[in-house]
């Protein structure tokens, strides 16, 4: 568990912090547009996270003091034609659903701007942990398409199916109290703090059973959306999946000797 940075590509990288793994959105100087280059490093990264079982959280930050990142790269997609448009959206997509199926809780860290594809890359982390700077929103169909990295589907699962047809069809821009209290995001900090924040909330979520962690995560996820009796059947198959395991054990003994767990992680 080392505290350098693992580069991917020119501009993703993923610090240590112990069980705390950082992916670092950093294009400053396109203000963390996604790219198609951008958007493989970010793919390649979350692969790697996802296959550490030292990583018991992720968060996602970003260099850019304006921006935690603006959404799709609007200069390149205007460069393409239809072929290339179609060819590239393989590509987008797998950004996205990187950090969406990343198996461990997930936070972001936003500030300033966080729109379109910006805002879904925070959607598809479990919490979200924004700054007085932060504004958030969906304004694809001011530009003729549709939130496509996941928006139509996250977002209402935030907010509700009208709340979230009201914010996509006015393509309008959110500002930080009001996203707070929209449920648009979930923790609200002073300005220049959502780093520190997430990555403070993230160690107090690493300190519990990484066994227990990416198994509940795995039942919410897998639960959301289904009636409660199959919900509850989900629920069960991720039980058993931990309740033999050495961090139950482990959990279990330290509780008892009134001590701090140390997981084994399996």
């Amino acid at each position: 568990m080392g505290t350098g940075e693992q580069r991917y590509g020119e501009f993703v990288g993923v610090r240590r912090h112990g069980y705390v793994a950082e992916l670092v959105l950093d294009r400053p100087k396109a203000m963390n547009a996604v790219s198609s280059e951008m958007a493989r490093s970010v793919a390649a990264a979350c692969d790697a996270l996802a296959a550490d079982a030292s990583v018991r959280v992720t968060v996602l930050t970003s260099t850019h003091e304006r921006a935690f990142c603006v959404g799709a790269d609007l200069k390149e997609r205007n460069s393409f034609t239809d072929a290339e448009l179609v060819r590239q959206r393989p590509t987008a997509r797998a950004c996205y659903t990187g950090v969406l199926d990343l198996p461990m809780p997930t936070v972001a860290a936003v500030h300033g701007f966080a729109l379109g594809g910006g805002y879904e890359l925070a959607l598809a982390c479990d919490l979200i942990v924004a700054d007085a700077t932060a504004v958030v929103g969906l304004p694809e169909v001011s530009v003729g398409v549709l939130p496509g990295g996941g928006g139509t589907q996250l977002l209402p699962r935030r907010v509700g199916a009208a709340r979230a047809a009201e914010l996509v069809f006015t393509a309008r821009r959110v500002e930080a109290a009001e996203a707070r209290e929209l449920g648009m995001v979930d923790v609200l900090v002073d300005a220049g703090e959502d780093r520190t924040q997430a990555l403070e909330l993230a160690g107090r979520i690493a300190a519990n059973s990484p066994v227990g962690l990416r198994a509940a995560k795995r039942a919410m996820r897998l639960g959301h959306g289904l009636d409660l009796r199959a919900g509850l059947e989900v629920e069960d198959a991720a039980w058993r999946s931990v309740a033999f395991s050495g961090d139950r054990a482990e959990g279990v003994a330290a509780f008892n000797e009134k001590r701090k767990p140390q997981w084994p992680g399996e």
